[in-house]
């Protein structure tokens, strides 16, 4: 796998599959096959906060991990449960590519 900063790493919260992309890549073209779903930036979840969702022509940073989340929960506030879950889920999707 590369540095941790040669890709863009996007997190699947619903089955926590990880997708890496090697130059950047907008937040758009990652969801093309996602309708019902947005992207956020792992930098921008916190407990208690909606999820703020990327604007579709963002382009995705490298070294950064984003999540794929269900528009279900774009009107939410993340719970401590729910950040917890997604940590784990994003660690091991990282543990089993490295």
């Amino acid at each position: 796998m590369g540095s941790w900063s040669s890709t863009v790493k996007v997190i699947h919260s619903g089955d926590g599959r990880l997708q890496e992309f090697r130059q950047p890549i907008r937040a758009c073209h990652v969801l093309s096959g996602h309708p019902a779903a947005f992207l956020c930036s792992s930098d921008t979840m916190f407990v208690g906060c909606h999820v703020p969702q990327l604007p579709g022509n963002e382009e995705l940073q490298m070294g950064q991990i984003y999540f794929v989340m269900p528009l279900s929960k774009s009107n939410n506030r993340l719970s401590l449960q729910e950040l917890c879950s997604l940590a784990i889920k994003a660690g091991s999707a990282l543990q089993s590519k490295a």
